[in-house]
């Protein structure tokens, strides 16, 4: 087995959370070492960057530091979880990565992507992922999931604006690298992206066991 590194993206009210648990059972149903693990967050110094990421403040976050703790958080939980789990031959399953960091910081705050690019290159080396699969829904669909899940973080209270830039990045990026990327319906119901998921699997058995 040689390990494999997968990243589940998506704007808020996707269902990565929900899908990344589907594709590791699926998975661990083959004999997979599955790891399952999150951005930003992963390791317990990560989960408490991503608290100062997420909760509201009456401190307005500045751009650049949003986007410095968001690559904080990386580099700690590439140390800690995902380089060594795949250096023993196990399948990473994030959700969300640095295409998050592109789409959100980039698309939705509108930082310069040569900036990011230089953080990725800095954190990550030649590290990317295996495989990306971008969960998209329209905009209003993901919001609307999203409020009915209870209080809203500091990214869920943006405005429409920023979540459409947010989307547009992601399909951007999608369309560029079309052999890293899959694109899936998150608005369709549940049982048919899971149907689409389960389509996927036999070239991830055979990516990982080759």
């Amino acid at each position: 087995m040689s390990g494999l590194f997968i990243t589940l993206e998506g704007p808020e009210g996707a269902g990565k959370s929900t899908n990344r648990d589907y594709l590791a059972a699926r998975l661990r149903e083959q004999g997979v070492d599955v790891v399952m693990t999150r951005e930003p967050g992963g390791t317990p110094l990560a989960e408490r960057i991503r608290e100062l990421l997420l909760a509201p403040s009456e401190e307005r976050m500045a751009v650049d530091t949003e986007l410095l703790l968001m690559f904080a958080a990386r580099a700690q939980h590439l140390a800690e979880v995902i380089r060594p789990a795949l250096a023993r031959g196990a399948v990473v399953l994030c959700d969300r990565f640095t295409d998050a960091t592109y789409a959100y910081q980039g698309g939705g705050r509108g930082l310069p992507v040569e900036r990011i690019a230089i953080l990725e290159a800095f954190v990550q080396g030649e590290l990317r992922p295996d495989l990306t699969l971008v969960f998209d829904l329209p905009v209003e669909v993901g919001l609307a999931r999203a409020a009915a899940r209870g209080r809203l973080d500091r990214f869920e209270q943006e405005g429409q604006a920023f979540f459409e830039a947010v989307r547009q990045a992601y399909l951007q990026r999608a369309g560029q690298q079309p052999q890293r990327y899959r694109l899936l319906d998150a608005a369709q119901p549940l049982n048919a992206v899971q149907q689409a998921i389960n389509a996927l699997v036999p070239g991830i058995l055979e990516r990982c066991r080759g």
